[in-house]
């Protein structure tokens, strides 16, 4: 299997006799000595910002052939939300298209042009999001991060994945940048261009190993799990995902916590940056602790810190005073079905504990067998629900099901079910504890 090699990047490249081999489990594959990836084959596209241009682009598109691969690029840790700054796109026949949805109500017309076509996007539950709210969505599906660990790749970071199985050196020196910056320096662009630049010729050489070790229809039922969930709603009480909330053990600190989150996301909002970069979370957790009644006390907490923490003051101090005046708090918990950690099992439910520990090493042999990951073979939560409460009457078909409504894939059921049902008929004993020797006084 050789490779595309764009235009630009044949000077230089080895000679036959120096190709070294990657093996991937049973596919041994001729890839050669890295080459840089710095230029994109067609050179790099002006950037797309005018209804005219996004017409122009849309019916190029519609005119390409074969699948299309998309990306987004996002201002995450500088602007409000995840939404994207600039889309890229490449099809056979098109070309490559950078478009900054900024000045567009959307970006629907280029969803119609991509009516019908496979979309190749690399981890796409990261971009799938921020494209929805340009009204995009795909038809069909193809994620190479997901197809490079279903096919056994060591490492699956988009460079990483280009460069095992096409040889292609791919710099990721921007994919941390100020998207929303105006206007894109070139290099920025060019780098955004090179990521949908191989991403055909990526997916054929994924569908190539997939089909060598039977595992093709795997990721096809993966693809179309992540369409049919589409984007997850809003969380509840997003406020509890502030990292150090553990550090919290008193309702009313947590109520304060709660204010402040609210409010520096209402301003966030109102900046268009992101949260963090106001103030960041731990400041919330420590004033929060200390739950300081005047500024002075705010400003000299251990821990307070960031952009607006003087010149907001305050705003964070009557959050913390509404917080104390507060007659209904928050619960430090959440009421949830998810089993307790494992770690308590043993002293919780013994026979929980025994079937999840049976079953663990079950599942890690299979997946050592398909050549994948062991939480792409069943996702871990899915084990420890269907451990901690397996269905009366248990059977291959009974676990099955359970399996189903949590939401597996058919191909996980049909390889897992047969071994949770012995694994949850025949569990092997715990090992009994560990005793420490109680030291006698003399």
């Amino acid at each position: 299997m050789t490779p595309h090699i764009p235009e630009n990047t044949t000077a230089g490249a080895p000679a036959a006799d120096t190709t070294p081999h990657i093996t991937v489990e049973g596919f041994d594959s001729q890839v050669p000595v890295v080459i840089d990836l710095d230029a994109p084959r067609d050179g790099v596209p002006l950037v797309i910002e005018t209804q005219s241009g996004l017409e122009r682009c849309a019916a190029a598109i519609a005119a390409g052939t074969g699948p299309a691969g998309v990306d987004a690029e996002r201002a995450s840790g500088f602007r409000y939300g995840q939404r994207a700054f600039l889309v890229q796109i490449r099809r056979e026949g098109s070309g490559t298209w950078l478009i900054d949805p900024e000045p567009f109500e959307n970006l629907s017309i280029i969803n119609d042009a991509l009516q019908g076509v496979e979309w190749i996007l690399h981890a796409a539950s990261q971009d799938l999001p921020c494209l929805l709210e340009l009204g995009m969505w795909p038809d069909r599906l193809f994620d190479t991060e997901l197809a490079a660990r279903l096919a056994g790749l060591p490492r699956v970071g988009l460079a990483a994945v280009i460069e095992q199985l096409l040889g292609f050196g791919l710099a990721k020196e921007h994919s941390a940048a100020d998207w929303s910056t105006r206007p894109l320096p070139e290099p920025w662009l060019r780098y955004a261009a090179l990521d949908v630049e191989v991403l055909t010729e990526l997916r054929e050489e994924l569908i190539e190993l997939l089909q060598a070790d039977g595992k093709l229809e795997y990721a096809e039922q993966e693809f179309a799990a992540i369409l049919a969930a589409g984007v997850a709603p809003p969380r509840v009480d997003p406020w509890r995902k502030t990292s150090g909330l553990h550090q919290i053990r008193d309702r009313r600190q947590l109520a304060a916590v709660r204010e402040m989150w609210l409010e520096r996301d209402s301003l966030a909002q109102k900046r268009d940056v992101a949260p963090g970069r106001l103030i960041p979370d731990s400041a919330l957790v420590s004033a929060a602790k200390a739950m300081p009644s005047t500024v002075p006390q705010l400003l000299g907490t251990k821990g307070f810190h960031g952009r607006a923490a003087q010149r907001e003051a305050p705003r964070w101090l009557r959050c913390i005073a509404a917080a104390r005046d507060l007659e209904d708090l928050p619960p430090l918990h959440l009421p949830t079905n998810a089993p307790p950690p494992p770690r308590v099992w043993s002293d919780r439910d013994p026979e929980a504990a025994a079937r999840l520990s049976t079953a663990r090493p079950l599942l890690q042999e299979k997946a050592e067998e398909l050549n994948l990951p062991v939480e792409n073979l069943l996702t871990p939560d899915y084990l420890r629900r269907v451990a901690w409460r397996p269905p009366s009457g248990i059977t291959e078909e009974t676990v099955a099901a359970e399996l189903r409504a949590l939401g597996a894939r058919e191909w996980q059921i049909g390889v897992v079910a047969p071994l949770l049902t012995d694994a949850f008929l025949n569990p092997q004993p715990l090992p009994a504890k560990e005793t420490k020797a109680t030291a006698v006084p003399e």
